[in-house]
C-alpha cells in the first residue's frame, strides 16, 4: 500500500479548503457570520439568496470546518469557526488587490474617492478610547451592533443619523466602523457628517477585525 507523504495530505487539505471559499456568497457569508452568530433566514435576507441557496452554501462551508452550525428552536445559526478563517479573508482581499490593476483602480475611484483621509488604525483608537477622546459611531444594521460591538459606540445605522445629531460633540474627533475594509455604509455614514462640519474618520478595518485582534467588546444580544 503506497502511503501518501504529509506534505501531499496537507495540500490536498489547502486544496479542499479553496473549493470551498471558490464562491463569491460564501465569501460574503463568511463576512456576515465574522460579525456574529447569525440565522440562515437572516443571512439569506442580507445576501438576497434563497433559503435554500444560503443553507447550501453554509453546509459546504460547516463541511470543510470554517463555520460552525448550531441549532436554535427552529432556526439554525452560524458562526466563524476560528478567528484564522478572519485572517484568510483579509490575506484574500489583499491578494486580490495586489494581483489585480484592474480591481486596484476599481476601489480607486469608489472607496477612496468617498473618503480621501487616513483612517484610524486600531491601536490608536484603542488609545483614543482610553483616553475618552474619541466618539465612536457603528454603521452596521441594528442586530449586527446587538450581537457586539465597540465599547462605548453608538448604533447608526442607514439612514438614522439625525437621531443621534443631538449626541454627536463638535470639539472632538469621531470615528465610524462597519464590517470591514469595504464595507460602504461606514463610508457614506463619514462622507454624510462630514458635510455637515463633523470632525469624523473611518476605522481601518471594521468590527470582527478588532475583535479578533482582542480589544474589548459590549454586547446588548437578547435571547
Amino acid at each position: 500500500m503506497t502511503k501518501v507523504h504529509p506534505r501531499n495530505m496537507v495540500f490536498h487539505r489547502m486544496a479542499e479548503i479553496s473549493r470551498a471559499l471558490g464562491n463569491p456568497h460564501r465569501l460574503v457569508l463568511l463576512q456576515l457570520v465574522s460579525q456574529g452568530e447569525r440565522s440562515v433566514e437572516r443571512l439569506a435576507e442580507l445576501t438576497g439568496l434563497s433559503i435554500a441557496n444560503t443553507s447550501q452554501h453554509l453546509q459546504s462551508l460547516k463541511r470543510n470546518a470554517l463555520v460552525v452550525g448550531r441549532r436554535k428552536g427552529k432556526h439554525v445559526h452560524y458562526r466563524l469557526a476560528s478567528d484564522q478563517i478572519l485572517t484568510v479573508l483579509q490575506s484574500l482581499s489583499v491578494l486580490a488587490e495586489q494581483s489585480s490593476a484592474t480591481l486596484r483602480e476599481v476601489l480607486s475611484d469608489y472607496f477612496r474617492n468617498l473618503d480621501a483621509l487616513e483612517p484610524v488604525s486600531r491601536d490608536e483608537l484603542q488609545m483614543r478610547l482610553q483616553d475618552g477622546a474619541v466618539t465612536v459611531l457603528d454603521a452596521r444594521p441594528e442586530d449586527e451592533y446587538a450581537l457586539g460591538h465597540l465599547p462605548g459606540a453608538l448604533s447608526v445605522p442607514d439612514e438614522t443619523i439625525e437621531a443621534i445629531l443631538e449626541k454627536l460633540p463638535r470639539d472632538q474627533e469621531i470615528v465610524a466602523y462597519c464590517r470591514g475594509t469595504y464595507c460602504v455604509s461606514s463610508f457614506r455614514l463619514v462622507a454624510k457628517l462630514r458635510a455637515m462640519g463633523y470632525n469624523i474618520r473611518r476605522l481601518e478595518e471594521g468590527f470582527a477585525e478588532w475583535q479578533a485582534a482582542g480589544f474589548d467588546v459590549e454586547r446588548h444580544a437578547t435571547s
